[in-house]
Parts: structure tokens; sequence; C-alpha cells
């Protein structure tokens, strides 16, 4: 006999928005049900994360562990020469927010304004004023930070008393390298800011990360399991958390107008027993931009001719499921350091276990940082009117998965992760295969048709001349040596091109795949509330929902999304928008004819697109 559960809600999916909802929902004393395919992440079932998870400098490593990543493979890329991209996705509990790089940035504030004007005159709620006070909600900002608010255009845009913990990093390296790069993005005419979650993302400054300041947990990884899903575990009986629960499909009843969600059915012990999960009130699949799609059209909601081709009836003809995947790509721009003052000296077997024991019994130092302390975000041509190229500064030039050192005649590097943020390209997500009857998950196809376009060219073009022109500034004299990659011989399209072509990864920002919008949008999945369009009690609170990428890193907007969705799902009144902060964006008020504020005080970039 199947094993049988109920819940006023089942939530599909333990990541980022799994855990904002199984706290915020739970806290109303509703019953909920939270099912997650992958394990607790634990030495035991529901023990903290390993130390691998919360050490904030080993940040790529989880990565590589079955236990926590599902490791997809993009389809082979034409444009890239037939190479298959990486996709990483959390598995376990906390999801993506327990594997990704923590870098925290909300976006940039026309992003939400894009979004609300898909659904036409009045909008659906999602624009900048209306998203601002979810934002500060989730958020507990460090000193640093307020320090920030406090110089800012209009002060007040910070929170200081949510469930997440964001921070600044301290420079415990002690190095010029980090302060070299805001000053010479300043230099190259591009300005800077305190950080670019305030009124002003344009520009170089420091990048705030998800690291615990304060409490019990200071100086560890601050994932959605340890800010939201944790505490709520502990404070609230009515939420249940199943690991090693893989969702199968959605359970169908007649609803009378339309059909109406009535539960899922899910597999444990690796597949061998079956389950059932019924929803007394809703089902909100939060299971990500690949997963939520698929299990969408696993359960007949999609394209009729691809649920035809998976031998899935059709429940909902909704042609949006799984298109408008969407995705970030970066290359990694190095240099040599002129002077010992890189993360080098710290990278030896000695350094790195004085590194950890360091932090482990004080909880600060090298440790307790990403390395991710500056970045900044600038604008590819006149004619844009927000930034669309972004920049990570690290203080060693190395590979993602930190094994592989960029080669340096001195021995010391820094690079810069440069992406162009808004490429036109779009791809799609659909299933391998149809069910399979041994329980065991369905793989994905996913399809990003990355560089698709003659922009996605230009755009990472520029980013690299543009990063050049900031390394040469003076800020950085007496630093800055030879580039490394894709080093200075490259100088023409054709040449940039051919670097792009070999060296092109993703930054691991999949969304889109259940795009929101109004229901007369025909590409559109779910409403402005989460609801999807034409069933019953059934939303989807993801990255998946997103209609355009945001300028940033996703994991930040991904929890707002679901701190606004729980509002939604409880039927209660909605945060006031805040149109005094919303008014305060800072726009170059030139941006029509000028590709930054000022010239650079070193030109090396003739600023062609």
């Amino acid at each position: 006999m199947a094993l049988r559960r109920s819940a006023d809600y089942v939530i599909v999916g333990a990541g980022s928005a799994g855990c904002v909802l199984a706290n915020r929902l739970s806290r109303t004393g509703a019953s909920v049900l939270l099912l997650e395919s992958g394990g607790a992440g634990g030495e035991t079932s529901f023990d903290r994360p390993s130390l691998l998870s919360r050490l904030p400098t080993a940040l790529a490593l989880p990565m590589h562990f079955e236990g926590y990543n599902w490791g997809y493979l993009a389809e082979p890329e034409p444009v890239l020469r037939g190479r298959r991209v990486t996709c990483p996705r959390g598995k376990g509990l906390g999801g993506s927010s327990a594997i990704n790089g923590m870098v925290y940035v909300r976006g940039h504030d026309r992003d939400y304004d894009t979004w609300n004007a898909g659904f036409g005159d009045g909008g659906g709620g999602w624009g900048a004023a209306d998203v601002l006070p979810y934002f500060r909600r989730m958020e507990t900002v460090c000193e640093n930070a307020l320090m920030g608010d406090d110089s800012d255009i209009l002060p007040g845009r910070r929170g200081t008393d949510g469930p997440l913990q964001v921070k600044h990093g301290t420079n415990m390296l002690g190095t010029p390298l980090y302060d070299a790069f805001v000053r010479a993005g300043d230099e190259a005419g591009y300005g800077a800011t305190y950080d670019y979650n305030g009124c002003r993302q344009e520009g170089t400054s420091k990048m705030p990360m998800t690291v615990f300041h304060s409490g019990s947990y200071k100086g560890e990884r601050a994932s959605c399991r340890a800010a939201y899903l944790e505490p709520a575990m502990e404070a609230h009986p009515s939420l249940s958390v199943q690991p090693n629960a893989h969702v199968r499909r959605i359970l169908w009843e007649d609803g009378g107008d339309a059909p109406t969600a009535k539960g899922v059915e899910f597999s444990v012990g690796g597949g061998s027993q079956k389950a059932v999960a019924t929803a007394n009130k809703e089902v909100v699949l939060c299971a990500g931009s690949i997963a939520s799609p698929m299990l969408l059209q696993l359960s007949g909601v999609g394209p009729p001719k691809l649920l035809s081709e998976l031998g899935v009836g059709v429940v909902a003809p909704l042609e949006g499921v799984g298109q408008n995947l969407q995705d970030h790509m970066e290359v990694y721009q190095s240099y040599e350091v002129l002077k010992p003052v890189s993360l080098a000296s710290h990278l030896s077997l000695a350094g790195k276990g004085s590194l950890g024991a360091h932090w482990l019994v004080t909880k600060e130092g090298l440790g307790a940082t990403n390395h991710f302390e500056v970045g900044g975000f600038v604008r590819s041509r006149p004619g844009v009117e927000a930034p669309d190229i972004q920049l990570h500064f690290l203080p060693i030039g190395m590979s993602y998965d930190g094994v592989t050192l960029a080669p340096s005649s001195t021995g010391h590097s820094m690079q810069a992760h440069v992406g162009y943020n808004k490429s036109p390209s779009r791809g799609y997500v659909r299933p391998a295969s149809p069910l399979p009857s041994d329980g065991s998950p369905v793989k994905p196809i996913a399809r990003f048709n990355y560089m698709s376009t003659d922009e996605d060219w230009r755009g990472f073009r520029a980013a690299i001349r543009i990063t050049r022109e900031i390394m040469a500034q003076p800020a950085f004299d007496g630093l800055c040596g030879d580039e490394i990659q894709p080093g200075y011989a490259a100088q023409t399209d054709a040449e940039i091109d051919e670097f792009l072509i070999e060296h092109l990864e993703s930054a691991y920002h999949p969304c889109g795949t259940c795009k929101m919008g109004p229901a007369s949008d025909p590409t559109a999945v779910v409403g402005a509330d989460g609801a999807v369009h034409g069933v019953r009690k059934l939303r989807v609170v993801d990255a998946s929902l997103f209609p355009v990428i945001p300028n940033g890193n996703l994991n930040s907007p991904t929890i707002m999304t679901a701190e606004k969705m729980a509002d939604h799902i409880l039927g209660q009144g909605m945060l006031p928008p805040d149109t005094a902060q919303a008014a305060m964006t800072w726009v170059d008020p030139e941006w029509r004819s000028r590709q930054r504020e000022r010239a650079p005080k070193v030109k090396t970039w003739d600023g062609v697109f």
C-alpha cells in the first residue's frame, strides 16, 4: 500500500524558495509538508550540513559532490563547437543556496519595472516599488552596509531584522587589490558607490555576500536552510520536512470550471516505494527552473505536442511551459599581480590548513569570506538605461573549482569574472523521456541556445574591452602586470570571439521557464500571484517564473519572490509599495547619449559596440 500524507500546503522542493515558503506559511499555524528530492545534507537525518557547505571560502567544493548537486549538462551548443556547458543545481535542503557563490545582488530596479510592464496597463504588482519592501523584509545587513545606507540618496533601502544575514567583506587578506579595483572603475569613468544594492547599481563597489555576521552561525554560509528552514523546523510543529522524496507528478481532480491539483505522487527509498501527499489548500512547486517546468509537463501542463510525445494527457495546454530559458554567461579575465598581495600565499596545503583551523576556532578570517568582496556593473553602450555588464573581482586567478591557477611569472594573479547580462538568447527545458516505472528521476533536456544572437557577441566583446580599460587605470599602477587570459594578443573581434568560444561558462543563473504574465499572454505560465493558468490550487514559486533575467546573481531575487508570493498564498495584505525609494533609483541623466559618466583617465577602448 502506498504511503499517504496530507497537509494544508504541499511544497515541492526545499531550495531557496521552498525554504522561505516553509517558514512563512508554517508560522501561521497551517500544516506544511516540504518534499525534497535530495538528502538532508547532514551526517545523520537533520544534522547541520557538513563543513563543506558551511565554510564560505570553500564555496565551489560542494558542487563536486553528488549529494549537493544534480550536475546537469546543457545540450551541445553549435556556436560553442558542440561544447556542453555545465548546469549545477542544488540538491538537498537549501538547494542552490547551499552551493552558490554567496554573492548578494538584488538586481536593478528597472528589471522589476520590466516585469511589471508585462502585465500591461496597471501592472501586476511587481514593479521596483512593489518588491523593495520584500527585499527589506528578508535581510539583515551588517554595520558596514548600514553605513552605505546612511550615505545613500535616500536612506532606508536596506533591511535590519530579516532572516537572511548579508555582510560586506572586511579584507582580512589585507590586500590593496580590492580598493584598487573600485578606484579603477571610478577612474575609468563609471563612478564608485558604497554598494550596488543601494539607490545606484552602476559603477564599482563592495560586493555583499550571504554570510552570517552575528549569532551562533557567525562566519558561516547563510543558506536558506540555515536562515529560514532550520528556525521554522524548531519553532513550528506544523512543518514537516521529508528529504529523499522524489515527486513524480501532480495528481488532479475535477474542479468543475478547471482541473484542480489535489496533491502529488512521490517516491521514497530510491524509487522503491510510491507515496501520495494530499494538499488541503494548495500544491506549490519550488523545484527550480529546470525541474519545475518538467514536473508540469509530466503532469499534463504544457505544449500539447510535447505532452503527446511523452504519452501524457493534456490537463492544461500551456505553450510557455519550459520555454523562455535564460542564463548568464561569463569568462575569466586574469592578470599578473606584480607584488605578493594576492590570495596565492594562502593556497599551500599548510596555508589552507591554517586558514581552516582559524575559522573553526573563531569563525573569522579568510575562511569567513567568499573572496568576491568587490565588483561592478557598467553599461555596454549609449542608449542603455541600466547596466548590462557585471564584473566580479577576485584577488587570485583561478578556475571556479579552485583547482587550476592562472599561470603567472610572479606567482600572484587576480581576475575579473566578466559577463554580458542581458542576452536576448532563449532556450527551453523538457523531459528526456516519459516517467520511468522504477520511480527514478527523469533527466532533463536543457537547450540554452547560448550566444545565438549578434548582440551576445557584441556584448561580450565590449565587456572584455571595458575590463581591460578598467585594469589599465592609475589605481593599478605597480600592481597589475600582463594580461594572462585572454592575453593582449587577442585584439580583433575574431580573436576575442575565438577566446569566447573556448572559455565561456555559465554563471549558473538559469531562470524563466514558467514565465509570469497575464493569462492573455500565450507564453505565460503563471499569473502575478504565482497561480498556474488554467488550473486551480497549483502555484509555481521559484526563479522559473522570472519573465526576464535580473541584472545580477539570482539568489536574492528568488528569495524576494518567495517572500512576496507567501503573502499572495496566505491572502493577506501585501506590503505597501515604496514609491519614494523607487523614485530615487539612480540612472545616468545622459544615458541616451553616453556610455558612462566621465571620460576615463586612461583610454584603451574606442567605445564601439
